[in-house]
């Protein structure tokens, strides 16, 4: 039997207000976040201090919602924006980048590392290891939300989305899966001081991986530039700066 994703967008709706499972997924993430990095400082595994977390949080969420709409605007869709302006406002709805929200978030964070004096491979650390995690809650709500749906597929576990007429891949599934991969990687890893200021390359190095091969499932490929498409081209260099960063750590041990 093939299930017919019907699922609810919105938690509840009060008049013309709307609080979505999308939104909520990524405040849980900007929260497990917090707990994460403040539990960390808490048991002294940080030279990061309370007092500028929640300065680096407060500006890095903000790069990151920032970054994230003006790549989706710019690289992914931009007739779409250009021809509805105001939709680009409305982040409740999706189209958040990946990749630009982490071009944001890694700015406003060096921004904070020079203002602090603080440690680039210390405070990547700590910022990594739940990034994973909250990447995996952002897929579902993407789930939730019926979009970045997969190739239509014979497999049991298709699944018919809004808007399609037959069994596709759950790619969003696909994707929340391989985040929780990363994340329990990183996680063993935390503590141990042989990887102590690589966690960032080895979650680019998984990351990307992982992002590339799924991304050949995946139905909706807005920019596709010769075989690949615009998001699997942006896996290349990240892959790369994850080897650099790991291997750069390495060297310095």
């Amino acid at each position: 039997m093939v299930w017919t994703h019907n699922l609810d967008q919105a938690i509840f709706r009060i008049g013309s207000l709307e609080i979505r499972w999308y939104g909520l997924m990524y405040a849980l993430s900007f929260l497990l976040v917090y707990w994460y990095v403040k539990k960390r400082i808490i048991e002294g595994k940080t030279n990061l201090k309370e007092e500028h977390l929640d300065w680096m949080l407060t500006w890095g969420a903000i790069s990151l919602i920032i970054g994230a709409r003006l790549f989706q605007v710019v690289f992914y869709d931009p007739f779409y924006y250009f021809t509805h302006p105001l939709d680009i406002l409305a982040v409740w709805k999706g189209g958040l980048s990946f990749f630009g929200g982490l071009t944001g978030f890694i700015i406003a964070g060096i921004i904070c590392i020079k203002k602090f004096k603080l440690s680039f491979q210390d405070i990547s650390d700590q910022f990594t290891v739940p990034l994973a995690l909250g990447q995996g809650l952002g897929r579902l709500g993407n789930f939730i939300n019926g979009e970045l749906y997969g190739i239509p597929t014979n497999l049991p576990w298709g699944i018919i989305f809004p808007g399609t007429n037959q069994p596709r891949h759950p790619n969003q599934l696909y994707e929340l899966f391989y985040n929780l991969i990363i994340f329990g990687v990183l996680w063993s890893l935390k503590n141990k001081p042989k990887y102590q200021g690589r966690l960032l390359g080895i979650f680019f190095i998984l990351y990307s991986f992982f992002r590339f091969v799924t991304e050949f499932l995946r139905a909706d490929k807005e920019t596709v530039i010769g075989l690949l498409s615009l998001s699997q081209w942006l896996c290349i260099p990240v892959l790369i700066i994850g080897v650099w960063l790991f291997m750069r750590q390495h060297r310095s041990l």
